[in-house]
């Protein structure tokens, strides 16, 4: 059964192949082989050359393994981490600061 290819963006599908090129030379770096990462990975050499040419149709386990055996697994941690521009969208919806209410003579007694 073949997989469906989905066009990505251009800046996604760069940015994709730039992460793939980073896991391979970070497996290099430590001397693992494909073979070798597939098997701690729990995937298919096939799948590993997959990630690191840039397909995001890996899924997020075998990726979060991957790091996780390349002593990376910490990255994930910084993914969406700084959300600047939803937390201004919020801000915005959420108006004024609200004045906290006054305390009444009652409410000192």
């Amino acid at each position: 059964m073949s997989r469906t290819k989905r066009t990505l963006f251009p800046g996604t599908q760069r940015q994709a192949v730039e992460l793939g090129a980073r896991l391979r030379l970070a497996r290099r770096r430590r001397g693992i082989s494909i073979a070798e990462m597939a098997a701690r990975v729990l995937a298919s050499s096939p799948t590993i050359s997959r990630l690191e040419h840039g397909d995001l149709t890996v899924s997020t386990a075998v990726l979060a393994r991957y790091l996780e055996v390349l002593g990376l697994a910490s990255d994930l941690d910084h993914i969406a981490a700084h959300d600047d521009a939803g937390a201004a969208i919020a801000d915005a919806r959420l108006g004024r600061p609200r004045r906290p209410p006054s305390r009444g003579l009652a409410d000192e007694l």
